[in-house]
């Protein structure tokens, strides 16, 4: 009986390395490259749903001025911007040519 968990064990690590693990951090790795493409005049949705546009980006404080209305600034952390799929795509491969 000892003889077979060994393998179990190791089949049951590659499993959710392979199909948890490693998904989960390409997907952190695509959504850290959207946020840092963003820049002055994007528009942009928050995790809240807030739509509108990026007026100011401070690298330092980690947070965005966001424009919801004309006169209506907002400040956000970059942490509560998420992108789509297609967003996220596109920033990977623009950052990959680059």
């Amino acid at each position: 009986m000892s003889n077979l968990t060994a393998p179990c064990l190791l089949r049951q690590i590659t499993f959710y390395y392979f199909f948890m693990i490693r998904p989960q951090q390409k997907r952190q790795k695509e959504i850290r490259k959207f946020r840092e493409s963003l820049t002055k005049g994007d528009n942009v949705v928050t995790a809240g749903g807030i739509h509108g546009k990026i007026v100011d980006v401070n690298d330092n404080d980690n947070y965005f001025l966001l424009e919801i209305a004309s006169g209506v600034r907002i400040r956000i952390d970059k942490g509560s911007v998420y992108p789509s799929a297609a967003e996220a795509s596109q920033a990977a491969e623009q950052s990959d040519k680059k």
